[in-house]
C-alpha cells in the first residue's frame, strides 16, 4: 500500500515549503527545511528525496521567472551552462549509489565552513560587480557541468557553491549570482527529478501540493531578495550556509 501522510502532516509539509521556498529563493538551502520535515512526516528516505525534488522544481522555476522579469539575466546567454548543468546532473544522479559518498560528507561541511570565514572577512564581497577571473564560456561548461554533476549525486550546499563562484570567478554582482543560481537549480532539479520519477520514488500528490506552496514562497523570496539587495543577500547565505553546515553534520555522522 503506498505511504499516504495525514492530513496534518500535509497542512505543515505545505507551510514548510511555502517557507523552505521563501528561503531558497535568497539564498538557497530549502532542502535543510523540507527534507527534515518529510522525514519527520514518516516518508521513506528514497520517497522524501524524491518527492522533495519535485516541489523544490516549482520553488526554483518561480524564483527563476522572478529574476528573469526583473531583467537580471537573459535565457540565450546562459544555454552553454543550462546544457552543460543538464549533462552534469544526469551524469551526477545516475552514478547515485555506485560511488561512496563518505569523503563528501567531510569535505562539503568543511568548504562551507571556509566560505562562512572568508564571507566574514570579505564583507563587500559581492556587492558591487566585479572583472570576471574566467571567460564566461569556459566558466559555464566547466562549472556546470561539475556543479551540476555534484548536485545530481549529493546536492547539499550547490546553491552556495553556485553563488560562489558567480561572484569570485566570473564576476557578478550578489543579485545577478542569485539569479544565474536559480536557472542552474532549476536545471539540475528537473534532470535528477526525471530520475526519481523513473524509479518511482516521488509521492505526485504531496510533491504537487507542497510545489505550489514553494512556488508562492519563492516569488516572495525573490521579490524581498531585489529589493534588500546584494547585502541583504550575502546575510542570509551566511545564515543558510551555516545552518547548511549543521544539517549535513546532523543527518549524515550524529543522526547516521
Amino acid at each position: 500500500m503506498p505511504f499516504e501522510p495525514s492530513i496534518l502532516a500535509y497542512v505543515l509539509l505545505i507551510l514548510a515549503a511555502a517557507v523552505a521556498g521563501f528561503v531558497d529563493a535568497i539564498a538557497g538551502g530549502g532542502g535543510i527545511i523540507t527534507i527534515p520535515a518529510l522525514l519527520a512526516a514518516g516518508l521513506p528516505p528514497h520517497l522524501a528525496l524524491g518527492t522533495n525534488k519535485l516541489q523544490s522544481s516549482f520553488g526554483s522555476l518561480s524564483a527563476t521567472l522572478g529574476y528573469r522579469r526583473a531583467g537580471l539575466f537573459h535565457f540565450r546567454d546562459l544555454v552553454p551552462g543550462i546544457l552543460a548543468t543538464a549533462a552534469g546532473a544526469g551524469l551526477g544522479a545516475w552514478t547515485v549509489g555506485s560511488m561512496d559518498t563518505t569523503f563528501l560528507k567531510v569535505l562539503i561541511p568543511v568548504l562551507l565552513l571556509c566560505i562562512v570565514i572568508f564571507l566574514a572577512l570579505r564583507p563587500r564581497f559581492g556587492l558591487d560587480k566585479a572583472r570576471a577571473r574566467l571567460p564566461l564560456l569556459p566558466f559555464w561548461i566547466g562549472g556546470g557541468l561539475l556543479l551540476g554533476f555534484y548536485d545530481g549525486f549529493f546536492g547539499p550546499g550547490t546553491g552556495t557553491f553556485w553563488a560562489m563562484a558567480l561572484v569570485g570567478l566570473a564576476g557578478y554582482e550578489m543579485r545577478e549570482a542569485t539569479a544565474r543560481t536559480k536557472v542552474a537549480n532549476f536545471t539540475s532539479n528537473i534532470v535528477s527529478l526525471g530520475v526519481f520519477f523513473a524509479a518511482g520514488t516521488v509521492l505526485l500528490p504531496l510533491g504537487l501540493a507542497m510545489g505550489v506552496a514553494q512556488a508562492g514562497g519563492a516569488a516572495l523570496g525573490s521579490r524581498q531578495a531585489l529589493k534588500g539587495g546584494a547585502g541583504f543577500i550575502r546575510k542570509v547565505l551566511i545564515g543558510v550556509t551555516l545552518a547548511m553546515i549543521a544539517y549535513i553534520l546532523l543527518r549524515y555522522w550524529v543522526l547516521a
